[in-house]
């Protein structure tokens, strides 16, 4: 991944390109993981430009966890990182797809290989996924 695309070089550093984080709550910006082969819909996550700016520099997704209040570099415990292949920001630089390579099988902390495994059928849901890892395992829970 070349991040260098569409910056200004300067002799011994670059900028990172930005987004604009003043326009949604606590300075979050939505991100969709999608896989760069299949361009399968793996997850949805939020950034902040601490993990922005992390996941440009460090070529891995890193999101920001609401639940937690701190980064989080995806795969971090269970090993299924996602290396960014390509991304894409939308016009007004508030949303962006993250085009990876999602090492390790599965996306999804429930262990599926995408977090939207739930079809909605009338009044209720169907799981059309199928389970890859076993996350009590996986999480030590």
């Amino acid at each position: 991944m070349n991040i260098r695309n569409n910056t200004r070089e300067t002799k011994a550093t670059y900028m990172l390109p930005t987004l604009d984080f003043t326009k949604s709550v606590d300075g979050l910006v939505p991100v969709v993981a999608q896989d760069y082969q299949t361009n399968e819909i793996l997850m949805l996550a939020f950034t902040n430009e601490e993990a922005w700016n992390y996941s440009l520099k460090t070529g891995y997704a890193t999101y920001w966890s609401r639940s937690r209040s701190a980064l989080w570099k995806k795969g971090q415990s269970s090993g299924h990182l996602q290396k960014i292949k390509e991304i894409l920001v939308d016009c007004d630089k508030d949303s962006v797809i993250l085009k990876v390579d999602q090492l390790g099988s599965a996306a999804c902390h429930e262990g599926y290989k995408s977090c939207f495994y739930n079809r909605v059928d009338g009044e209720s849901y169907t799981n059309i996924g199928e389970s890859i890892f076993n996350p009590e395992e996986v999480y030590k829970k």
